[in-house]
C-alpha cells in the first residue's frame, strides 16, 4: 500500500485570526484521503529574509529548519493569498524566499485568492508570475478566488447563491490538487532534476 498523500495549506496572511484560516477549517471538514498539514505565516513569525548571513542563518536554524522537513515531507500545497492593496501579502512572498533548499520542487500547488471585497484576482496573477522559477513550484492549472471572506464558509452549509458557489469551487479545485499530487510523484522520483547543475529556472 502506497505512503498517504501529504498535502500543506500556506495560510499566507500575517494578521492574528485571519479570514483566510476558514479555508483551511473547511477542507479539513471535507475528510478527503489526504493528511493535511496547516502552516500559518503568522503564527510561525519568519524573521524578514535578509542577505546577512548571519541573520538568515538564525532564522534557519531557530525556526525555518523544521518547517522545512515538513515541506519537504509534502505531496502538494493550497497557497492561500489575501489580497492586501492589490498584491500578495509580504509574509507569502517572505515565505517563498525561504525555500532555498527545493522543498516544493515538483509538487502541485491551489492557489486560492482570498479578498474581502469582490478582489482576489491580484495575488493569483503575481504567484503565478514571480514565485515559481526558483523553488520549481508546481501551480496546477485551476485556482480559486473566494470573494466577500466574511459572509461566506461559515456554517456546514451555504447560506447564499454566492456561498454554495465558493464552495463548490474549492472542493473542485481541492479535488484537482489531490489528483495532481498523486500524479507527481513519479516525477520527482525519476532522477531527472539535477539540481546541482541546473538549480534555477530560468
Amino acid at each position: 500500500m502506497s505512503d498517504p498523500l501529504r498535502l500543506t495549506i500556506v495560510n499566507g496572511s500575517q494578521r492574528p485570526q485571519a479570514r483566510s484560516a476558514k479555508v483551511a477549517d473547511y477542507l479539513r471538514a471535507l475528510e478527503r484521503p489526504v493528511e493535511l498539514t496547516v502552516l500559518d505565516l503568522h503564527a510561525l513569525g519568519l524573521p524578514l529574509w535578509s542577505d546577512e548571513e548571519g541573520l538568515v542563518q538564525a532564522a534557519v536554524n531557530e525556526t525555518w529548519a523544521p518547517v522545512s522537513q515538513g515541506l519537504h515531507q509534502a505531496d502538494g500545497f493550497v497557497i492561500v493569498a489575501p489580497e492586501w492593496n492589490g498584491m500578495a501579502t509580504p509574509a507569502l512572498k517572505n515565505f517563498f524566499l525561504y525555500c532555498v533548499d527545493y522543498e516544493l520542487a515538483d509538487k502541485p500547488a491551489l492557489i486560492v485568492g482570498v479578498s474581502s471585497g469582490q478582489g482576489g484576482t491580484y495575488p493569483v496573477t503575481e504567484l503565478r508570475a514571480t514565485s515559481y522559477k526558483n523553488t520549481q513550484i508546481c501551480y496546477i492549472p485551476e485556482h480559486v478566488i473566494l470573494r466577500q471572506i466574511e459572509e461566506i464558509l461559515n456554517g456546514p452549509e451555504p447560506v447564499s447563491q454566492d456561498d454554495f458557489y465558493s464552495r463548490v469551487r474549492l472542493e473542485y479545485g481541492f479535488a484537482m490538487l489531490i489528483d495532481y499530487a498523486r500524479a507527481l510523484r513519479p516525477v520527482r522520483a525519476s532522477g531527472t532534476r539535477n539540481f546541482e547543475q541546473l538549480p534555477y529556472g530560468m
